[in-house]
Formats: C-alpha cells, sequence, structure tokens
C-alpha cells in the first residue's frame, strides 16, 4: 500500500513556542496601546513570527485554542478588521459567533450592556468589539468578567491596526528606533492615528503628523506634553514632511467631514495633501506607503502609488490576521 508523507504539520505550533518572556504578559483586554510596554509589544510581534509559520502552511490551522469562543460585535461596518478576527480565531481553532447587530435584540431596545452580558452567559470566552462610540469598549471591560478586544471605538483607538502595522514595518526594518514616519491627513478624526501615534512612540519611531491645522487635534501639543510621548511632530506641508521619510501612511479622507466645513474644497484637498508619485519622490528612495483602509484611490493616494511596488497594503492586511491571533492566544491562554 502506498503512503506519503504529510505535507504539513496542522497540529503544532513551532517548537520555539511560547517563548520563554511570556510571564511579563498581563492584558485581559487590549483596548489601546498607552498601557503597553515595549517589551510587551515586542512579545507581541514575536508570538506573531509563530503564527505567521502557521499561516504559511498548506493547511492554516492549529488546535491551541479549541473550547473557546470568541465573539465580533461590530456596531460599525467593517470588512478588513471583522474578517480578519474571523480568520484568526478560526486559525486557532475557536469558535466563533458574528453578532449581526440589525438583526439582534439591540433593534427591539436591548442596551449596549445586556447585550454584551447575553453573550458573556452563553460562554463567550472573548469579544470583539467596534462601536462608534469612542470609550464604548471601556464601558464593556469595567462591567464584564471577560476579555475585551477593541475593534475600533469613535475617533479613540484602534489598537490591532496599529500593532499589525508596527509588525509589518518590523519585518521589513527591523529595528524600528529613529525610523521616520509620515501620517497624511484627517489625524483628528482617526482612531488608527492616535493608536499608532502610542506604539510607534513606544517603539521609537520619529512620528511626522501632516494634515491642514482644521484636521489635527487643537489639544495636540499639550496632549503630546501630558503623555511624555517622545518623537511626535506636527507639520502642515506635505512637502517639507516628506523629506527623509522611511515611512508614509496617508490616512482616508472622511467624506462627511467635508460636509462639516472642516475642507475648503476636495480639490484643495487633493491638490495639497494627495499622496502621488511625484510628492513619493521626496521621501527616500525605497519608502514603504501604508494605509490602514478602505482607500480612497485619487483622493489621499493616487492608483499607481498605492499599487506600486512600495505600497504595502495587502501585506499590511495578511500580516493582520497573524497579529490577531497572537492577541487572541495571549489574552486567552490562562483560561485554557
Amino acid at each position: 500500500m502506498k503512503t506519503t508523507q504529510p505535507r504539513d504539520k496542522p497540529n503544532v505550533i513551532p517548537e520555539t513556542f511560547p517563548p520563554p518572556q511570556i510571564s511579563i504578559w498581563r492584558h485581559q483586554h487590549i483596548l489601546d496601546l498607552d498601557s503597553f510596554t515595549k517589551e510587551e509589544i515586542d512579545l507581541v510581534f514575536e508570538i506573531t513570527d509563530a503564527m505567521m509559520e502557521v499561516l504559511g502552511r498548506e493547511i492554516k490551522k492549529v488546535p491551541t485554542l479549541r473550547g473557546t469562543t470568541v465573539a465580533t460585535v461590530f456596531y460599525e461596518p467593517s470588512t478588513r478588521t471583522r474578517a480578519s478576527f474571523e480568520l484568526a480565531a478560526k486559525n486557532l481553532s475557536t469558535d466563533v459567533v458574528n453578532l449581526d447587530i440589525p438583526k439582534s435584540s439591540v433593534t427591539k431596545g436591548e442596551s449596549f450592556l445586556d447585550t454584551l452580558r447575553t453573550l458573556q452567559a452563553l460562554g463567550v470566552d472573548v469579544i470583539v468589539l467596534r462601536h462608534s462610540q469612542s470609550g464604548a469598549p471601556y464601558l464593556a471591560a469595567q462591567h464584564l468578567d471577560i476579555s475585551i478586544i477593541n475593534g475600533g471605538d469613535g475617533w479613540h483607538a484602534h489598537p490591532t491596526q496599529a500593532l499589525l502595522d508596527l509588525y509589518t514595518l518590523r519585518r521589513h526594518f527591523g529595528d524600528l528606533t529613529g525610523l521616520k514616519v509620515v501620517i497624511i491627513g484627517d489625524i483628528l478624526h482617526s482612531r488608527v492615528a492616535r493608536s499608532n501615534i502610542w506604539g510607534m512612540s513606544i517603539m521609537g519611531c520619529k512620528v511626522v503628523l501632516c494634515a491642514p491645522p482644521t484636521l489635527l487635534p487643537r489639544e495636540l501639543d499639550n496632549f503630546i506634553i501630558r503623555c511624555h510621548l517622545s518623537g511626535i511632530s506636527k507639520e502642515y506641508k506635505l512637502e517639507a514632511a516628506l523629506q527623509e521619510a522611511d515611512v508614509i501612511m496617508p490616512l482616508r479622507l472622511q467624506f462627511e467631514r467635508q460636509q462639516s466645513r472642516l475642507l475648503p474644497s476636495l480639490r484643495e484637498y487633493i491638490q495639497l495633501y494627495q499622496l502621488n508619485s511625484k510628492r513619493l519622490s521626496l521621501a527616500k528612495p525605497n519608502a514603504l506607503v501604508l494605509h490602514p483602509g478602505p482607500i480612497n484611490e485619487d483622493v489621499e493616494i493616487s492608483p499607481e502609488v498605492a499599487h506600486s511596488a512600495q505600497s504595502v497594503i495587502e501585506e499590511q492586511v495578511t500580516n493582520g490576521v497573524a497579529v490577531r491571533m497572537a492577541l487572541l492566544y495571549l489574552i486567552t491562554r490562562g483560561k485554557r
């Protein structure tokens, strides 16, 4: 009888897993990066490396979190974050519940906390929560015993997006100390920018925030001083900001803000702040282009830049699955 050797090891994570320094992990919830240390972020990345090895296999699944249940609760639309978390959870063999808010008891008047308490009573171990109100995940963490992962709350935070952005940079640059990162656009309303400011400061990057004055938070300078954030500066002129940049991250221009009269016109914003090939040439020759998505091509970024060799936008999406696998492992490991 013909026998074949298995082409994969679907039931194991690499032999070096978990790393010895896993004992430093102290988080029950992942709400933002302001409570993280550099060592904890490095730990997330080391475990993400192991998860990337799993994703490189033909069978992208391990039984590591079998018996655990994860619920995704999204009060706002999402493609990347929701699908990424669902794939991450299933790759670790968890059971996944996707709560469809428009078809849930929320439409009958059920409160935010009662909805989450119901999931807790049903035996869910982790809730991945996205909400339009800033602070909603913090409220959930105060009133529930299970773990909460912030999948984006209002204008406030999006920690897993920031971690996958940092991980993408680490794969290309190694040490992030001194890396010049330019974040362009609607800083005022961007939860991605806020979490990246925290994470990049912790990792030693030099961050330049470039936007029209109306799209920068008024309290930005005080916030930087009050929170002891290092390496953060602002610049109104894009051409000046891009000089010697290692990384450029345009943010989605939220069209609803145009209606709020924060910009003279969309045409003027494109003329002054769109990342195009000419402006990209002002940065270092091998500068990377990131974008948290969704992209408005021909607005904050030109199509030729979005799909250029310097763009790692699709790589960010791929890396996001491994990063979220690592985070799910870390916050549930003590429960198994």
